[in-house]
């Protein structure tokens, strides 16, 4: 907190929400939890967001997710009673990483709407160049509000 971080981070979070620039994504590696909103997220209206095959788009990453709910789940199953011996709560873990795995594939969220195009790396550029020539048409006047910052 020294650095100021929190404050520099609102700030950023001030400056992406209420631009009124046209807004694109390109996801390349991972994009989760923070991260995601900071580098203009879906909760921050981009108008396209486009994802190589191997990114990965979540809330959080899967080790972090299956933990969570892995301790959700073992501490359910510990209230009913019933104690889970270490392989049964093993078996829990791999199953639920397994899953949250596939659902942070970038497949699963383009099925979703969560991603507008799949690229392959090679056509970045020229998915780039097309959508630029796209958001550079005359849109609406958005108007800009710029919330409270302080210095």
């Amino acid at each position: 907190e020294e650095s100021g971080i929190i404050r520099s981070g609102a700030k950023l979070v001030n400056a992406v929400s209420n631009s009124i620039v046209p807004k694109i994504t390109v996801v390349v590696g991972g994009s989760f939890g923070a991260g995601n909103y900071a580098l203009c997220g879906k909760a921050y209206d981009p108008r396209f967001i486009v994802a190589w095959p191997t990114a990965r788009y979540a809330v959080m990453g899967a080790a972090q997710a299956s933990d969570t709910v892995f301790s959700i789940l073992a501490r359910a199953r510990e209230r009913g009673d019933k104690k889970a011996s270490h392989e049964e709560l093993d078996a829990l873990r791999k199953k639920v990483k397994q899953s949250y795995e596939e659902q942070t594939d970038i497949r699963y969220g383009a099925a979703r709407g969560w991603v507008d195009a799949i690229v392959q790396p090679h056509e970045t550029r020229e998915a780039l160049i097309q959508l630029l020539q796209y958001v550079a048409r005359p849109m609406p006047k958005a108007r800009f509000h710029t919330g409270v910052i302080q210095v």
